[in-house]
């Protein structure tokens, strides 16, 4: 069964570029170790919330758009064993510090329940 994981985050609007360049080299490499498929999304259409909402999970500031972002991988071993060799991996340290405060990003990993 395929095991999905997820992720919500605040970019700066002026780091839309170095996120994009980012994310499609860090993707290049959780598809080289067993991902099946990544997906960055911009936010475009966040609404703000009356109790609960995106941006106020990632504390989002003035001037922050909300990224929507999914992994998918064939198991959850597979995204086990990924995770340990991609951050172990001297290219992905070669990227640098990421374009976005880290300490904000909400993340989880799932189980499909339904897939039509």
């Amino acid at each position: 069964m395929s095991y999905v994981e997820g992720f919500v985050l605040a970019v700066p609007a002026a780091n839309k570029e170095a996120f994009r360049q980012h994310a499609t080299a860090a993707a290049a490499l959780f598809r080289e170790f067993g991902a099946t498929r990544v997906v960055e999304c911009w936010g475009d259409d966040v609404p703000d919330g009356k109790l609960t909402d995106f941006r106020g999970a990632v504390k989002a500031e003035e001037g922050e758009v909300v990224v929507f972002s999914w992994v998918e991988y064939p198991d959850k071993a597979t995204r086990d064993a990924l995770h340990a060799r991609v951050m172990s991996d001297p290219r992905m340290k070669a990227l640098g510090e990421m374009p976005f405060d880290g300490k904000r990003m909400i993340f989880g990993g799932f189980v499909p329940l339904v897939e039509a």
